[in-house]
């Protein structure tokens, strides 16, 4: 897995340099688990991490550069999201 989602981090930070490596991780990890349950729950059969990796990666395409803008009230990762202190890559 990590290697999916160390694939997936350096990609967004690629189209978008607002955020720090932390909060790309994040946007990775709950991009992957929003597509695994939304698919799951529709009855979808399991495609794989190489399926979800491309969904993602799709979404990093289209919407990457604009998801340091979205904001997260998310009480899970709010800390990560919403700190000034954070470093850059």
């Amino acid at each position: 897995m990590n290697t999916y989602f160390e694939k997936l981090t350096a990609a967004l930070l690629e189209k978008n340099d607002m955020l720090s490596y932390a909060q790309a991780r994040t946007w990775v990890e709950l991009l992957w688990e929003d597509f695994e349950s939304t698919y799951a729950k529709a009855g979808q059969k399991y495609k794989g991490k190489d399926a979800t990796e491309r969904v993602v990666l799709e979404w990093i395409e289209s919407y990457g550069s604009q998801l340091h803008l979205f904001p997260s009230n998310h009480p899970k990762y709010k800390d990560i999201f919403n700190s000034d202190d954070y470093l850059l890559h």
